[in-house]
């Protein structure tokens, strides 16, 4: 199933699904984090810390382990989750719609990806400010390869198009926890 991504403003471009490739060094996953909080954690990388979901499918488990139920599978390569608890083997996430479980290590990759969240197709703007000309839009629910942010705004690419999209209209750039953890 294809899902489109983005549309260019001039001319209009109907592009398809995104493109993700593979990272050998986790698409720099916690480059950013302290030493002495790399120390303390099983992975060496920082808690919390944005990730994408590596595979088509992905078993969303109750529990850090196969002996826990499976809540339900994720059908969607790239799509970005943020570590909030980490064993040697599995990772406590959350993704944008709210929801916390714990995936097995190897289905999460360092590269970072954004989800638009906005209720209208997000501009893609040529420079970052609210002025700039769009490059594109990033449909509702579409996912974008992320650079880097800067301020209100982050960098990201899809299907051919880079620009900059409002920090506020996609999930994936946030500070600090995103999600509420349930207590048990």
């Amino acid at each position: 199933m294809r899902q489109t991504a983005i549309w260019a403003s001039a001319p209009i471009l109907m592009a398809a699904s995104l493109a993700l490739g593979g990272c050998g060094d986790h698409g720099g996953e916690g480059k950013d984090c302290p030493a002495a909080l790399k120390a303390k954690t099983p992975s060496g990388f920082c808690v919390p810390r944005y990730v994408s979901l590596k595979r088509d499918e992905v078993f969303a488990r109750k529990g850090p382990g196969k002996d826990y139920d499976a809540l339900f599978v994720y059908h969607a390569k790239g799509l970005p989750v943020q570590i909030i608890q980490e064993t040697t083997d599995w990772r406590r996430i959350c993704d944008s719609d709210g929801q916390v479980i714990w995936v097995h290590r190897q289905m999460v990759d360092g590269r970072r990806t954004v989800i638009a969240t906005s209720a209208q197709p997000a501009p893609i703007r040529k420079a970052p400010k609210v002025g700039a000309a769009p490059a594109g839009f990033l449909n509702v629910k579409a996912l974008a390869s992320l650079d880097h942010c800067k301020g209100d705004w982050c960098k990201v690419s899809v299907d051919g198009v880079s620009g900059w999209v409002a920090k506020a209209d996609v999930w994936g750039a946030g500070e600090g926890v995103q999600c509420k953890v349930p207590t048990p």
